[in-house]
């Protein structure tokens, strides 16, 4: 049975250190934002779930991914609402929102209405928040 990103983990900010790239650090823990165009996953099309990095919950399905032109991987909705957080961000000058792992709370970017059907949403995600799981290995 897949695990369910409400069940919270609670891990303490120098494990997470220990366990990621200062990259992922960066992105997950710190809400940052790697550079459009140098993620490794932005121009990804194999098939399989897209999980995050931190934690390991399913968040995206490849099947939801689509090429938005804007230099991050993009999928028009979440494998499970339930393991994706949507919080208000005001940071920046600009009204956003953001999109973080509900399991373990790691920033994976921002969510847009600009998005294609059948959902309208574009789910702008970081690389660095990521790892994708082959089909074959699910």
């Amino acid at each position: 049975m897949a695990e369910k990103a409400a069940d919270k983990k609670n891990i303490p900010e120098s494990d997470w250190k220990q366990k990621l790239t200062p990259e992922q650090y960066y992105v997950t823990r710190q809400a940052g934002t790697e550079p459009p165009f140098t993620g490794e996953y932005w121009d990804h099309h194999e098939p399989g779930t897209y999980a995050c990095v931190c934690c390991g919950a399913p968040l995206f399905d490849a099947g939801t991914k689509f090429d938005s032109g804007s230099g991050w991987p993009s999928f028009y909705q979440p494998q499970d609402a339930d393991n994706v957080e949507m919080h208000s961000d005001a940071t920046h000058g600009m009204m956003r929102t953001e999109v973080r792992c509900a399991k373990c709370e790691a920033h994976l970017g921002h969510v847009f209405d600009d998005g294609p059907r059948p959902t309208g949403l574009r789910f702008c995600i970081n690389s660095a928040s990521l790892k994708h799981v082959p089909a074959d290995e699910k």
